[in-house]
């Protein structure tokens, strides 16, 4: 029987990873400080088993956020990568993966900091990207120089290389 694997990175590339083994408890923390460091609503973290972690690209430089937590991120790009603090396992940000889409939150914590607006997001419009295209025409020239959600042998690649 094969390993279960995942892959992720941060935008850029400069860091990747890969974990083997089942992920663990995936969740969303609301507490100020994690909205600071995701510079977001909340922050959508999964747990890992921290021997079946292993950077395969480049390094995250480190923040020491508190005396307990360090939070991983890229220093090119700024990706949020990882939130370790003592035990046995990682939290790595579920958008970083490869397929974030097949990490569901199970819980939240930090609630007392959840911002009143949070619950009342899906009710907001929706619209695609393109549907944008009138108000911001740049929309259909973009070439992006993200990374693309899979290992790759080298990056950035050769073509985009000066």
């Amino acid at each position: 029987m094969l390993p279960i694997v995942h892959t992720g990175g941060c935008q850029c590339g400069a860091v990747r990873f890969r974990v083997e083994g089942k992920l663990g408890t995936a969740s969303i923390c609301h507490c100020r400080m994690c909205q600071k460091a995701y510079g977001s609503f909340y922050a959508p973290l999964v747990e890992v088993p921290a021997m079946g972690f292993t950077w395969t690209r480049g390094l995250p430089r480190m923040f020491q956020s508190s005396n307990h937590v360090a939070r991983g991120f890229c220093a090119d790009c700024g990706t949020q990568l990882t939130y370790e603090a003592p035990g046995d396992s990682i939290a790595v940000s579920i958008g970083a993966f490869d397929r974030p889409d097949e990490i569901e939150p199970t819980i939240q914590y930090g609630t007392e900091g959840k911002l009143h607006y949070v619950d009342d997001l899906p009710s907001l419009p929706k619209r695609e990207t393109m549907d944008d295209t009138e108000e911001a025409p740049f929309l259909k020239s973009i070439e992006s120089y993200q990374h693309p959600d899979h290992d790759t042998p080298e990056w950035p690649a050769k073509e985009r290389r000066k």
